[in-house]
């Protein structure tokens, strides 16, 4: 993945690679340079050319570390949007419980933290893969000038070596650590924004505060965890390179006394023991390697969960015919829906009830392919929903939630987008007679702007937000309208104005209700009563009321007695 994050890069790759090599080949001359300045203006002779080779070489370094850093910034920028783009598709497209079973705040962590630090990838790769010059070039260096002076080196570099294996196994498990302990602050601090007025009403600020800081001492631990590696690593190479140092000088010494190299030979060979014991860069580079690895990790993560996928074949014409074949859902280790077999004639109208737990909701969104079935088959006028294109399928259903999330700019495009389109690429009568439709004209013509008020400016009750969530549903033109308990939060009248359009106006659709009014159910043309992830009996309300004591059990507390009486 850091790979492919890298190619992404494309040109700006291209750049950091030759900007990384240039700036390593200039480090690398650099002291070779310096000391020959330095004997040639020992010896009296002129030393403009290779002073003039010293400044050409710092200018080198500091151009391309500054293209580099440029190349890094924008590569990074690409690399981190094809990541976060390449998760938000899978994330949004799949619904069922074979889903992505991290929370919503992980999900974010992932998108915004995680993203961002192996989009990075590229620059981090190629100083890592680079990094290896300088300790090689330094070696070949040293041999060059004295080959005592090198292999005296090379007895102290093991522990070198041993130091960074040690750094980047510590700072890579309290990476991968810091940003799961992320993801739960996100999850904590999401679900708290979520249920705010919830918190305000019962008085429990403080509890929530606490409850969403709990993970803060962890993270300061783990955050600490990672200062506490690399300050390990910074005294111990604080220690180690000025050892390594008086290894090759004092052989250098004995090398200068006897002749066998110049005064500015031992310069280069003092700078080349620095360059090649560099341990500073190096584990700086391989903590942001490590925290790179870790946000690849999560971000594979995420793009390990299933991805729904659709076929080729088109949808053809019908009445909307929908088909359940031994449906089995499991989530959770259990089966939430078992042996489904239900079938519901074009133009119907069947409402699905049962106690809660019972797998309506789940069943409703079987129905419309919002998740799969882990066995059986789904069919609308034949043709089994997973054979379908994404356009035929989606173009045939519609559907409508208990809480709506208002999408769009304005209601008018909250409602439009029910077509798949803006509010200006809908006409506006569609807009309307769905509004209509749904009993949400009146309160929309009531706002300054009606249908073009923006939706965040708009201060709707749970009742009115369903009702547009339902316009939104009116609109849309396929043949099946699945309602998962979408009218929950209306008034009765209300219901039965929504209800009566149900059962008038889309009559030419195939509809699927979840219900848990029994008007709802009486209004149906037929009812599946859902007891256990099983569909225990099949019939018009009316008769189901009157034959099973059971079945008004699950009215109980609802105004079932009022609203089945004719």
């Amino acid at each position: 993945m850091l790979l492919r994050t890298a190619r992404e890069g494309g040109a700006w790759t291209v750049v950091l690679l030759v900007t990384a090599t240039l700036s390593t080949a200039a480090q690398i001359l650099f002291p070779a340079l310096l000391g020959k300045a330095l004997d040639s203006a020992l010896d009296g002779g002129a030393a403009s050319e290779w002073v003039i080779g010293c400044l050409v070489a710092v200018v080198a370094m500091a151009t391309a570390d500054a293209l580099f850093e440029l190349a890094a910034g924008a590569g990074a920028a690409r690399g981190t949007a094809l990541l976060r783009s390449s998760m938000l598709g899978p994330l949004l497209s799949w619904t069922g419980p074979g889903g992505p079973r991290a929370t919503a705040g992980d999900m974010v962590s992932r998108l915004v933290g995680a993203a961002g630090e192996a989009g990075a990838a590229a620059a981090v790769l190629v100083r890592a893969a680079l990094s290896v010059v300088p300790a090689v070039g330094s070696v070949v260096a040293l041999w060059l000038i004295d080959p005592w002076l090198a292999g005296s080196f090379l007895l102290g570099f093991p522990a070198v070596v041993a130091l960074l294996r040690t750094f980047t196994r510590d700072i890579s498990d309290v990476s991968t650590r810091y940003q799961e302990t992320q993801g739960r602050l996100a999850t904590d601090l999401l679900e708290a924004l979520s249920g705010r007025r919830t918190i305000a009403a019962a008085g429990t600020a403080g509890a929530e505060t606490r409850r969403v800081l709990r993970a803060l001492p962890e993270l300061g631990r783990l955050g600490h965890g990672m200062w506490q590696a690399q300050t390990r690593a910074a005294g111990r190479s604080a220690l180690l390179t000025p050892l390594l140092e008086i290894g090759v000088l004092s052989v250098a010494g004995f090398a200068l006394a006897a002749g066998r190299i110049t005064a500015g030979e031992m310069l280069a060979a003092a700078q080349y023991v620095a360059i090649g014991s560099g341990i500073g860069m190096t584990t700086m580079l391989l903590g942001r390697l490590a925290r790179a690895r870790a946000g690849a990790e999560r971000v594979r993560g995420a793009l390990a969960q299933p991805v729904m996928e659709y076929g080729d074949e088109p949808l053809p014409a019908g009445p909307g015919d929908l088909e359940l074949r031994g449906v089995r859902v499991v989530a959770g280790g259990e089966r939430v829906l078992d042996g489904v077999d239900l079938s519901v004639p074009g133009g119907s109208c069947v409402a699905l009830v049962g106690e809660s737990g019972s797998g309506k909701s789940l069943l409703a969104a079987v129905a419309g392919r919002l998740a799969d079935p882990d066995a059986g088959t789904v069919a609308l006028d034949g043709v089994p929903l997973r054979r379908l294109t994404h356009r035929d399928l989606r173009s045939a259903v519609a559907y409508a939630f208990e809480r709506p999330v208002l999408f769009g700019d304005t209601l008018g495009d909250a409602i439009a987008r029910g077509t798949g389109r803006a509010a200006d690429r809908t006409p506006a009568g569609h807009i309307v007679a769905a509004a209509r439709a749904a009993d949400a004209d009146g309160f929309v013509r009531r706002l300054p702007d009606e249908y073009r008020t923006v939706s965040a400016d708009a201060a709707l009750s749970g009742g009115e937000v369903q009702r547009i969530g339902l316009a939104r549903a009116f609109v849309h033109s396929g043949r099946l309208l699945v309602l998962d308990d979408a009218t929950s939060s209306l008034d009765t009248v209300t219901e039965h104005r929504v209800s009566r359009v149900l059962t008038g106006a889309l009559r030419d659709r195939t509809r699927v209700v979840v219900a848990h009014r029994a008007a709802t159910a009486a209004r149906a043309d037929t009812v599946a009563w859902l007891d256990g992830g099983r569909v225990r009996r099949i019939g018009p309300h009316r008769e189901l009321w009157r034959a099973e004591p059971e079945y008004r059990r699950v009215f109980r507390g609802t105004d079932a007695v009022e609203e089945v009486t004719p």
